[in-house]
């Protein structure tokens, strides 16, 4: 069995995602999306447990959802692989910044992990822009972020971060 993990902190979770999620559903046997923890990112707007539900939540609008899950786990990624017998790792890349990173990183994976290949997809153009701090930004204006996240969730992520301005009079 094809088993690939496509980790992230999908903080939250965004139209970008659920394309890489459903693509890799289509090459993979099983997909798992994998919340994580990732120290160099600022303080997360929503718990573990709230972004595992969003993901759980929207997948499944996916057409693709029936080999699609969801887990969450704080630790090595190579680790994780190994633990579950994955041997993919599924990244989307929006624009050239994006790979030299993630090149790294997968790099490092395989040396701690042989087994481990990753798999990188490119965004679709329509969010090479797209990222969870885009929506976290716009989000907190109370800007509109119809067409960057699933409409399920739109307004968790504005409850959650949008906070009106003191307007100052100069």
């Amino acid at each position: 069995m094809r088993i690939a993990v496509c980790p992230g902190s999908f903080d939250p979770v965004t139209l970008g995602h659920l394309d890489i999620i459903d693509r890799a559903s289509k090459l993979f046997d099983k997909v798992i999306v994998l919340v994580s923890f990732n120290a160099n990112k600022s303080r997360a707007a929503f718990t573990p447990t709230e972004r595992m539900e969003t993901v759980s939540y929207t997948h499944l609008t996916l057409p693709t959802s029936d080999n699609v899950v969801v887990d969450c786990y704080n630790g090595l990624l190579a680790d994780y692989l190994q633990k579950t017998g994955a041997n993919a790792i599924v990244k989307g890349l929006r624009a050239v910044s994006d790979f030299e990173y993630e090149f790294q990183m997968a790099l490092a994976n395989k040396k701690l992990y042989n087994d481990a290949e990753t798999v990188f997809l490119t965004t679709t153009g329509e969010n090479m822009f797209l990222s969870s701090s885009v929506v976290k930004e716009i989000a907190s204006f109370g800007g509109d972020i119809t067409g960057f996240v699933p409409k399920q969730i739109q307004s968790k992520i504005t409850d959650r971060l949008y906070k009106p301005a003191n307007n100052i009079d100069q």
